[in-house]
């Protein structure tokens, strides 16, 4: 049998915390999303989460509390999914492709200010692989220039910088649920605010921009609202947020061992040719959503290991070789090596130990 890519986790109290749900007739949003986040905030650290979703909800309602319009411009990676790029083009601003670091994937602090103009309104870190931006650095940019930050975390969920959680640290930070990501709701996402304003501001928009807690109905029946601006239909239900909550118990374990294995693969081939490991950071934890490295020859080792039944593969290439973000930009070099020798290998929950030995064999049986 082959050994996968990734693998979905799903709590063995998943069904019974599912079925009360189903049992109460009340599958819509409830009490249950509230217990989300409550939870995500004791359990992770997060700040003010507003469940959504999906984590491209996330993002297009995070971008939409932080001002941005149609003209201005967001400065993001190449290196990341298409649907970091296309919330931007929702709100009919422009995404700005600065450069990346080679040795990790994430975004170059000195690209970004390179690509700073009067059109620029935010920057939008993803945090590759679930190892963090330089958020200082980011940061500090962000204050000189006025910009806001809103920080695409789908990979990161557990993640610290400088002993903060990912999701504590910047005005806006977006999660995804997605059925392969650390924590899944079936699809879902989470928007971080630091301002309980914006907060305030999210719930609302995520369900038609009306103030539910503040709109009761009339003898009529319906409720009495005036909306003032657009809302949109991206709130999360009661059914995904009681996976989410079952999922939610025994993070940190699981997280803990995804950081064991990470560290078994490192030990394994730091000093084999070929291979280039990725940068880590005593100042940053990564939650290890996927184990990436540089080799040589990337096609021979990918059917190498598929030859020993073990699944290599890159995850995302750079979007911005699509025609909707207007081609492949020519002056992101290190995106350009990145794009050419990137790898990456299994790293889930559903591998057992005697799967881990297989995949490092099969790397140091060569290529």
């Amino acid at each position: 049998m082959t050994i996968s890519m990734f693998d979905t986790f799903i709590s063995p109290k998943a069904a019974e915390y599912v079925g009360r749900v189903l049992d109460s007739t009340y599958v819509s949003e409830g009490t249950k999303v509230r217990e989300f986040e409550e939870k995500l905030t004791s359990t992770l650290g997060w700040i003010n989460p507003v469940a959504v979703n999906s984590g491209t909800s996330a993002l297009h309602l995070a971008l939409v509390l932080a001002g941005i319009e149609p003209g201005d411009e967001v400065i993001c990676p190449a290196q990341t999914f298409v649907a970091t790029g296309l919330v931007i083009l929702q709100q009919r601003a422009t995404p700005v492709f600065a450069d990346i670091q080679y040795a990790t994937g994430n975004l170059d602090p000195t690209s970004i200010e390179k690509k700073i103009t009067k059109k620029t309104k935010a920057i939008l870190p993803v945090h590759w692989g679930g190892s963090p931006c330089d958020m200082d650095e980011i940061g500090t940019i962000a204050a000189e220039y006025n910009l806001a930050v809103v920080e695409d975390a789908a990979h990161a969920t557990g993640a610290t910088y400088k002993g903060s959680p990912i999701g504590s640290i910047s005005q806006f930070t977006c999660f995804s649920f997605q059925a392969i990501k650390h924590i899944t709701t079936g699809d879902g996402g989470a928007v971080c605010c630091l301002d309980k304003s914006d907060a305030k501001k999210a719930l609302a928009k995520r369900w038609f921009n009306i103030d539910r807690a503040h709109s009761l109905p009339s003898i009529l029946g319906e409720r009495q609202y005036d909306i003032p601006s657009p809302g949109y239909k991206y709130h999360m239900n009661d059914y995904a947020a009681a996976l989410g909550l079952a999922n939610l118990e025994g993070f940190e374990e699981r997280l803990l061992r995804r950081r064991k294995i990470a560290s078994c693969y490192r030990k394994a081939f730091e000093d084999m040719d070929g291979i280039q490991l990725f940068e880590s950071s005593a100042h940053r934890e990564s939650a290890e959503w996927i184990f990436g490295m540089h080799v040589q020859r990337r096609e021979d080792f990918i059917r190498a290991l598929q030859s020993r039944n073990v699944t290599a593969s890159v995850v995302h290439l750079r979007i911005d070789h699509n025609s909707c973000f207007g081609g492949k930009n020519k002056d992101l070099p290190n995106q350009d090596q990145f794009n050419e020798t990137q790898i990456n290998l299994p790293l889930h929950d559903g591998l057992t130990a005697t799967n881990v030995l297989a995949v490092i064999d099969a790397v140091k049986a060569g290529w």
